[in-house]
């Protein structure tokens, strides 16, 4: 993937303001490309960067990372062949079975994942599944809620990557178990939503295995100069499409041998 940036600083920040300005205040813009046609995926991740040193800034603390459109059925989704990362911080989390307040968003859906907590630093390039599996301390399920802040759905990989993989909330519960003691591939999900199945899938979607999704990552952070520490939470990717969500909706995800994680929707 070329990492090479056209935008020149002063259209970095722009976009990030943008894209921050969107994200903070719940309201949809057009794609990013529609004003910059030849903008590249380098220069996505810089307006990315610029948004995670931004919210550092301000206080929020990076906790990890997430693999975005990593499943065929996601690529097929969106129309794109890559897929891309994303960074997580805390003030994204939500505590297992709470409500979820929709009023901050402006397309919320959810998606079904596993989630990797490493022990051990990682660092690209040449990372490998194997590399991941070592480095792991253990898995968990995951639930992400992602909101595209793009109007009419109208996207491309360089505008979702710069809106941060349309990163908004993410929700872990279930149960920890080492990655020695399950075959993360066959691992099976079924998201449910109030109380009907409108997904379901095995780990395998993700690339064939969760933690080649994690060795993309790394091997990505690392084009933009960057490792991924022991201590982070890393989502996969979803292993389910991506299923919209509002007010009065309660959204339950069974993983075989990993437990559920459940969370309700309000204003």
């Amino acid at each position: 993937m070329s990492m090479n940036i056209t935008l020149s600083q002063e259209d970095i920040v722009r976009l990030c303001e943008r894209i921050e300005g969107a994200q903070a205040r719940a309201y949809a813009i057009p794609k990013l490309t529609e004003e910059y046609p030849g903008m590249t995926i380098g220069d996505g991740y810089a307006v990315q960067s610029a948004l995670r040193r931004r919210f550092i800034a301000q206080g929020h603390r990076l906790v990890g990372w997430k693999a975005g459109l990593t499943s065929k059925a996601k690529m097929q989704q969106m129309g794109v062949s890559v897929p891309s990362i994303g960074f997580l911080t805390d003030r994204m989390a939500r505590p297992e079975n709470s409500a979820i307040s929709t009023g901050d968003l402006v397309h919320p859906r959810v998606e079904c994942e596993v989630a990797f907590v490493m022990k051990k630093d990682l660092a690209g390039p040449g990372c490998t599944r194997e590399d991941v599996l070592a480095a792991t301390d253990y898995v968990l399920p995951a639930v992400e809620i992602i909101d595209s802040r793009f109007s009419g759905f109208k996207f491309d990989l360089e505008s979702v990557v710069a809106d941060n993989g349309s990163s908004a909330r993410y929700v872990g519960g279930g149960r920890a178990r080492y990655v020695e003691d399950i075959d993360l591939r066959t691992l099976g999900v079924v998201m449910e939503k109030n109380g009907e199945i409108v997904g379901m899938g095995a780990a395998a979607a993700v690339l064939g295995h969760p933690a080649e999704a994690i060795a993309m990552l790394v091997n990505i952070l690392a084009e933009l100069g960057e490792t991924l520490p022991a201590g982070s939470f890393v989502m996969s990717g979803g292993i389910t499409e991506a299923v919209a969500v509002k007010p009065g909706d309660s959204i339950v995800a069974r993983f075989q041998e990993l437990g559920s994680v459940s969370m309700r929707f309000v204003d």
